[in-house]
């Protein structure tokens, strides 16, 4: 019997994840099924089975798919010797969910609002929420702690605050942009600007 290779499991992992993408957001995240999955997948259910026993570890590898890059963007925008403020790293954050929204394979922020939801019903979506959430908020910290060393940001503040405060206002943006519509990275931040100036 010939080995599988990793790059094989990968493109099949990678095949099953984008088929429970497609479902979550053609069905909502609580009627899609392991069944819709597997038959949206094109696999047998053993083979999906095989790298999934549930639908929450597939939701799982969906947010770790997504928040991946998010964290290579945090790592580049930290690595920057150019001074770094807040907002300026909360609009290069949402720029770049727009973009991973707009690939070919549906927009995983509707994914993100359905994990939303369906966290408050289900402890093991909780549990992947609250630790893929942390991540991100934790990027956010290390940015406002960049900021306080690059005198942008006030020292007096706890960076724990701040994180709080930006990681807040993402599902806000995330929100408009599917139900209205009529928001993008830059008129958001720009309106936060006005607000903080007032």
């Amino acid at each position: 019997m010939p080995k599988v290779t990793e790059e094989h499991r990968a493109a099949r992992r990678a095949q099953i994840v984008a088929a429970a993408r497609r479902c979550v957001i053609e069905q909502g995240f609580h009627k899609t099924t392991m069944a819709e999955v597997i038959r949206e997948s094109g696999l047998s259910a053993g083979a999906v089975y095989g790298y999934f026993k549930s639908k929450e570890q597939i939701v799982e590898a969906i947010a770790e798919e997504a928040l991946s890059t998010v964290d290579e963007l945090f790592g580049k925008l930290l690595a920057s010797e150019e001074p770094l403020s807040p907002l300026a790293a909360l609009e290069a954050a949402l720029n770049h969910v727009v973009s991973i929204a707009e690939r070919p394979g549906g927009d995983v922020t509707r994914v993100a609002i359905q994990a939303w939801s369906e966290a408050l019903r289900n402890p093991a979506i909780m549990t992947i929420a609250q630790g893929k959430y942390a991540q991100v908020r934790g990027r956010f910290e290390d940015v406002a702690r960049r900021g306080q060393a690059d005198g942008t940001v006030d020292p007096s503040v706890d960076p724990r605050h701040i994180a709080q405060a930006l990681f807040g206002i993402v599902p806000g943006f995330l929100l408009q942009r599917l139900i209205m519509g009529d928001v993008a990275p830059g008129t958001y931040t720009a309106g936060l600007r006005a607000l903080l100036r007032s």
